[in-house]
Order: structure tokens, then sequence, then C-alpha cells
């Protein structure tokens, strides 16, 4: 009888301890403070992950970012481990403002995801048809949009500035500033309205993304991606991620 205990105990810390390393090993990939073997993340971690999992491990890189407790990247390593192929668990659509690199705000590796960067963090049908080969194609699956605080398209916007190219861009800026619900000055000038129409313009982005991809749509639906978005505060280095 005793040795069917142990015999039971030993098996069942046996399981723990395969269930914990394959925990770990996934986390590990994406950058967390669990570390694995692998230098990049691989197919099989990648593939281990849930959406779910993949955004912890992000909000986990930026804990890490704005405490000073960054890992160290082996950079020529990853390069190296990533030359023949690439698994990245997102794809996030940020901003281009030199202030918000994601990979490096949420301590992430080369490899771990892809990135599409316009100002105001818009989204066109280049970018989308990105996003479904990033999704349907290479595997990934949360679809991350990001935002930014002080953001000179969210003013520019607001402003009405006009230039060149510049000018069509702003104008898909333009119907968060409509949908911002904000009872002081709706002006440039104030940088509390601007960080508010800018978590607006994430949120119809997101919707727009679900709305003019079905693919995307698609693969949400069945739970196989996860659309969510994000602010990032230059002030203090923290990602504020949201549904």
């Amino acid at each position: 009888m005793t040795e069917m205990v142990c015999g039971c105990a030993a098996h069942s810390r046996r399981g723990f301890l395969r269930a914990s390393a394959g925990a770990f090993a996934a986390l590990g990939g994406l950058g967390l403070a669990f570390r694995s073997d692998a230098v990049v993340l691989t197919k099989s971690l990648r593939d281990a992950m849930k959406p779910e999992d993949i955004v912890k491990a992000m909000k986990a890189g930026n804990q890490r970012f704005r405490t000073g407790q960054r890992q160290d990247h082996d950079y020529l390593a990853q390069q190296r481990k990533t030359a023949k192929g690439q698994y990245p668990a997102a794809v996030l659509l940020s901003c281009i403002d030199s202030r918000a690199p994601a990979e490096t705000i949420m301590d992430l590796r080369i490899g771990d995801i892809f990135n599409c960067r316009v100002a105001g963090n818009i989204a066109n049908e280049d970018i989308l048809g990105s996003m479904e080969f990033a999704c349907k194609v290479a595997g990934a699956k949360v679809v991350m949009v990001m935002g930014h605080t002080a953001c000179g398209a969210i003013k520019g916007a607001i402003d009405n500035a006009e230039l060149g190219n510049l000018t069509g861009l702003l104008a898909k800026i333009k119907p968060a500033i409509k949908a911002t619900d904000y009872g002081g000055a709706r002006t440039a000038a104030n940088y509390e309205f601007v960080d508010a129409v800018a978590r607006t313009n994430v949120a119809l982005t997101m919707a727009d993304i679900r709305s003019r991809s079905g693919v995307l749509r698609e693969l949400e639906a069945d739970g196989a991606i996860t659309i969510a978005g994000a602010m990032y505060d230059l002030q203090s280095g923290t990602v504020d991620f949201f549904p």
C-alpha cells in the first residue's frame, strides 16, 4: 500500500514537473522571466501558447522594462537563430513615434512579433493584408493595436493639419475626435484630450480591423486569435492593455 501511495505521489510529481517545464518553456520563449534553453521563439513553443498567454507575456515584459529589470538579450544569437525561419506570436500595429518601440518597451526578442508601424496606428488595406498573412499564414495568435500618449498624429488631426499625403492619413484619425466623449477643452494643446482621442482611435482601429478583414474576424470568432488594444504612456513607460 505504501509503495502504491509513494508511486502515485512520484508519478504526480513527475507529471507536475513535466507540465511546469512545458509552461515555463512556452512562456520563456516570448521573453518572460522564466527562461528556456531556446534563444528565440520556436514553432513548438509558439503553438503551445494561447492568445491570453501571449498578452500576459507582453504585460510581464513591460513590467520588467518600466522597473529596470529587462532581460539580457544576445541579439546576434537571435539574429542567427531566426535567419532561416520565424514563428512570431503576435502582430502589433503601433505608431511610428521614435519613443515607442514595441519590442523594447515589452522586453521582447528578435522573432517574437511582427511589427507594423504608421503614424497614428491606423489600419489600411496593406496593413490588413499584412495582419492576415501574420495570423492565417504564419500562425500569430494576437493582433495588438497600440497607441501612445502625446501622439503627434492625433494632435495634427485635432488641429486639422495639412501637408501632402499626411493630410489624407490624418483624415482617417478624425472620426476618433468626434467619437471621444470629453467635457474639457477639445484642443491639441490639452494633452488630456489628446490622450483620450488616442485611446478612442485604438478602439476604432480594432473595430475597423474586425469590420474590414473577414479573415481576422473569422479567426477571432474561432478563438484562434485575440484582437486587443493598448496605450503606452511616454512618461511612466507603462503599457495599459485593454480588450
